[in-house]
């Protein structure tokens, strides 16, 4: 089995085997498992004895922060920043904890970037019991996307004050990709917040009142995280509508440009055809008034079209 575990007894952390952990007591027994739920579940129910309804949420595939009350403890789940490469619709990786007093069980699929330096804090004793442990993961995920967040926010700062026709594709590459990035954060860091919030309402006196304030603030920090992402979607989207105007800007002067070149060459292009037509067999070829004819039906034609336009207003528009 993939994983270890730690205990945390008379003020003195230190590791020990998956199967002493089971049996083991203290202030904290932290038994962290990863991998893939074949091997997860036999273990868990058969090993650690956990029951059905708990061992579910912790194998569980599809997942999303929550938290809820479990017997005398709780099951929260949490997502976090991971070194893995995940996909753009899912980019925070979870973190499933049983907690109750004593003993926390936590599994993982992906790497976190937080379970180093909660480990670390586990292994100087800096965590006591399984609230302290829950607030440093909390705090841990919140503080790693606290700077990602402003990142992007800054990114949309530089695009607005960069905004131009001549680098359209290029901005609108860096702000799809930043309003992509704020609704993969954004999915999780809402839900988050909710759970942090009810898991610092839970009774049970598993968590300390000191608990319940840190995890509140950790639930504080990921509503304003969650507000921040929402605002930079729609500043990324405001920013994509002027990046499409001063595309369509463009293209409409130089399609004016072409216009007046056209408009240049179009009365010479009538010169020249109209020397150069093959009045051979035109009826009254022969006649003297036949280039004048040709002309005169020319000028009728030019009116006519010319009062169409009148009539429905469209020279009127386009003035």
């Amino acid at each position: 089995m993939n994983g270890f575990a730690m205990q945390v007894k008379d003020g003195t952390a230190r590791t020990i085997s998956l199967e002493d952990a089971v049996t083991a007591d203290g202030a904290l027994v932290w038994i962290h498992l990863h991998g893939e739920e074949p091997a997860l579940r036999p273990w868990l129910e058969g090993v650690a004895g956990l029951p059905a309804w708990v061992v579910d949420p912790l194998v569980a595939v599809e997942t999303r922060p929550r938290c809820t009350a479990i017997e005398n403890g709780a099951f929260v789940n949490l997502r976090g920043l991971s070194p893995d490469d995940l996909a753009t619709s899912d980019p925070l990786a979870s973190v499933r904890l049983y907690a109750a007093a004593g003993r926390v069980f936590s599994v993982t699929r992906h790497r976190l970037t937080a379970m180093p330096a909660v480990r670390e804090e586990v292994e100087q004793a800096q965590v006591a019991d399984p609230g302290d442990l829950i607030v440093a993961f909390a705090e841990e995920i919140t503080g790693e996307l606290d700077p990602l967040v402003a990142d992007l926010g800054d990114t949309l700062d530089d695009c607005e004050g960069e905004l131009s026709a001549d680098r359209v594709f290029e901005l609108r590459r860096i702000v799809s990709r930043a309003r992509i990035q704020a609704i993969g954060y954004r999915r999780f860091l809402s839900p988050q917040r909710a759970a942090l919030e009810k898991l610092s309402a839970l009774p049970g006196d598993w968590l300390g009142a000191d608990d319940r304030l840190h995890i509140a603030a950790a639930a504080d920090q990921a509503a304003r995280m969650a507000e921040e992402l929402e605002a930079i979607r729609e500043r990324a989207a405001l920013i994509h509508e002027t990046l499409t105007d001063l595309r369509a800007e463009q293209i409409d002067q130089r399609s004016l440009q072409i216009a007046i070149v056209a408009m240049v060459f179009l009365p010479l292009t009538f010169l020249t055809g109209l020397l150069g037509m093959n009045v051979e067999g035109i009826p009254f070829a022969h006649e003297p008034w036949a280039f004048a004819g040709v002309i005169g039906v020319c000028v009728l034609l030019a009116a006519g079209i010319t009062g169409w336009f009148v009539h429905r207003h469209w020279l009127n528009r386009a003035s």
